[in-house]
């Protein structure tokens, strides 16, 4: 497998062996991205590193196993509707998404924005959930199960920020191998990145012409998450700072509310009320700010 496959399964909990064609099973379904659904044994072989013999035998047993269909015709193989199956699943039993989800909705269509929860899976991030409200029409649509550029995005940022230093070096080290000519630039948007979330618990990033993103890190237990808040705009990047990270801010401790308000009760998400004790002091405090000066 190439070094990229390697990573992926460096994380592996527990003492036993890890079962290899598994793994290269998984690394094979890895392969199918938006923009190549068909793939044959060669392309598959030249992704993933591995031998086409292998790949050969390793499509064949996913076929059997209903995870791909093979067409003949044309010598390929794409994904079968039993991937999706998985991925629903997925999306049905995540309880960080069951909780964030209304909440990001609520605060998408008050403030007309986008607003986004990743997750890590290498060194890409994925989108688990993505509602999209700006007043704009962006570049590009954005939707649950895409990946972005770690290094890029606010979002993959936000996540370097908030790892442990061996996870942070790891994942610095495999993308400045991929961004050899780009990294001293790179490098120094990541640790200003870094030290924004530090100090203000979130960092912001322009990586498409005219959307600027902020993203909040959210710790639940012992993964970390990512909550990002997105418009279409021309307005300076720190200008959209101030008008968006004390509502992001305000989400992230509403979704923290309601997981261990659930956790504690044992009971099921429901839609938030206007009156959400989090969100609600939020609104309060930036009413409170912004009537202030005038009163003065």
């Amino acid at each position: 497998m190439t070094g990229r496959s390697n990573h992926l399964f460096a994380d592996k909990p527990g003492r036993s062996v890890a079962n290899r064609s598994l793994e290269r099973g998984i690394v094979v379904l890895r392969a199918f991205r938006p923009g190549s659904d068909l793939l044959g044994n060669g392309e598959i072989a030249e992704r993933t590193g591995l031998s086409r013999s292998t790949v050969s035998r390793l499509t064949q047993t996913l076929v059997g196993a209903g995870m791909l269909k093979q067409e003949p015709p044309r010598k390929g193989y794409r994904l079968a509707p039993a991937v999706l199956s998985v991925a629903h699943a997925m999306r049905a039993g995540s309880a960080v998404l069951r909780a964030a989800a209304p909440l990001m909705r609520t605060l998408a269509q008050e403030r007309r924005i986008n607003v986004g929860l990743a997750a890590s899976d290498g060194d890409e991030m994925v989108y688990l959930e993505s509602i999209r409200y700006s007043h704009r029409a962006a570049l590009r649509s954005v939707v649950s199960g895409q990946r972005v550029p770690m290094e890029l995005t606010s979002l993959g940022r936000a996540y370097l920020a908030s790892v442990p230093e061996s996870r942070r070096s790891a994942l610095l080290r495999l993308i400045r191998k991929r961004r050899v000519t780009q990294w001293p630039a790179l490098a120094a948007a990541i640790a200003q990145a870094i030290e924004s979330v530090r100090a203000r618990d979130f960092c912001a990033a322009a990586w498409q012409p005219e959307v600027v993103a902020i993203a909040t890190p959210l710790p639940v237990r012992e993964e970390i998450y990512v909550l990002n808040a997105s418009v279409s705009t021309s307005k300076p990047i720190e200008e959209v700072c101030a008008d968006l990270s004390g509502p992001l801010i305000d989400l992230k401790q509403a979704v923290l509310h309601d997981l261990a308000a659930a956790s504690d009760a044992d009971v099921p998400w429901t839609a938030p009320s206007i009156d959400h004790p989090v969100i609600g002091a939020g609104r309060r405090r930036r009413r409170e700010s912004a009537i202030e000066p005038r009163q003065r």
